[in-house]
C-alpha cells in the first residue's frame, strides 16, 4: 500500500512539475492546480503518517449553517478540501481558532482536542481524506 501511495504522490509530482511532459501531443491539455504544499498540521506538528498498514478513507462531509462539530480529535493524519462555505476550527486546549473557505484545504491538528463551527451563511461542504492504520477510526470524541 505505501509503494502504491508513493508512486501515485510521484506521478503527481511529476506532472505538477512538469504537465506537459506527462502528455503526448495527441492527448487533450491537463492544467494541474497545485491547492497545499504543507509540512505541518494546522497547529504546527510535523505531519506523521502511520507506520503500519495503512488505510487511506475519503468522505464527504455537509454541515448545516451555525452547526458545531463536538469537541473531538484525530489519532492520524486528517486533510479536508472545503468545496463550500466558511469554517471555524477552534482548538480548544489553546483557544487558537483558523478560519477556512471555499477553496482552502485544511491539514488538522493531530492529539489535539477542537471543534468546527460552520460561520457561514450557507451550508460547509468538505472532502476528507484520512490516513489511518488499518481498521483505526480516525475520530475520537471527547467524553
Amino acid at each position: 500500500m505505501r509503494k502504491i501511495l508513493a508512486s501515485t504522490l510521484l506521478f503527481a509530482a511529476a506532472l505538477s512539475a512538469n504537465p506537459a511532459a506527462a502528455l503526448d501531443s495527441s492527448s487533450p491539455p491537463v492544467v494541474v492546480t497545485p491547492l497545499a504544499d504543507r509540512t505541518q498540521t494546522a497547529s504546527g506538528q510535523p505531519i506523521v503518517l502511520p507506520q503500519k498498514n495503512v488505510q487511506v478513507l475519503v468522505s464527504t462531509y455537509d454541515i448545516a449553517v451555525g452547526a458545531t462539530l463536538p469537541v473531538h480529535k484525530h489519532p492520524f493524519a486528517r486533510y479536508a478540501y472545503v468545496e463550500a462555505g466558511t469554517l471555524k476550527v477552534t482548538n480548544v486546549e489553546t483557544g487558537d481558532s483558523n478560519t477556512y473557505k471555499t477553496g482552502d484545504f485544511i491539514v488538522e491538528m493531530i492529539g489535539q482536542w477542537h471543534q468546527a463551527t460552520n460561520i457561514g451563511d450557507g451550508p460547509v461542504k468538505l472532502l476528507v481524506i484520512d490516513q489511518v492504520e488499518q481498521g483505526a477510526k480516525n475520530t475520537v470524541l471527547q467524553q
